[in-house]
């Protein structure tokens, strides 16, 4: 498994390569709520406890 910081710098280099419009498209869904690839980064950009829980989820999918 990838330590943290490592898949958020993942997150962030795929983040940035993903086209604008795309930027609004839901990625995962955590407790039944929606976020997007923009609500993903602000939560993992500033290191929160969800941010956390959406890099793990986004690892178990293979997307980081």
């Amino acid at each position: 498994m990838a330590k943290q910081e490592d898949k958020r710098a993942k997150f962030l280099k795929i983040y940035a390569d993903i086209p604008d419009g795309l930027r609004k498209d839901i990625i995962v869904v955590i407790e039944k709520k929606p976020y997007t690839w923009n609500t993903a980064f602000i939560e993992i950009e500033e290191n929160t406890a969800l941010g956390k829980k959406i890099l793990k989820v986004l690892e178990d999918i293979k997307i980081i």
